[in-house]
């Protein structure tokens, strides 16, 4: 459930930003290893910058990929990339669990 006060309450301070400000703001969000955004990736956590989710690196991990395959196949991503992954899917494994499940079963149907 979407808290809108909240959102409300962060757009009225946001606006409140100095210019200086709201490129600072920019940079440290974009500076994120692991990016939530809404409508980007079904929202599900990405690395940043990218459209690359975490649970899709994950589950190839699963399936036996090595960092080095993974780096092939997603030549835009680096070793601190991939280290950002596992941690965050080490802090949010049962999420990532059920996300795989989901979407992989969406796939596969």
């Amino acid at each position: 459930m979407m808290n809108t006060r909240l959102v409300n309450s962060l757009v009225q301070i946001i606006e409140s930003l100095t210019p200086e400000e709201r490129i600072f703001l920019q940079q440290r969000l974009s500076s994120q290893p692991i990016q939530v955004t809404v409508g980007v990736c079904g929202g599900q956590p990405r690395i940043r910058n990218t459209r690359i989710p975490v649970w899709t690196l994950v589950a190839f991990r699963q399936q036996g990929a090595d960092e080095e395959e993974l780096l092939r196949n997603y030549p835009t991503l680096t070793h601190d990339d991939l280290k950002a992954a596992w941690i965050y899917y080490e802090q949010h494994q049962e999420q990532l669990d059920r996300a795989i499940i989901t979407l992989t079963e969406d796939d596969d149907g």
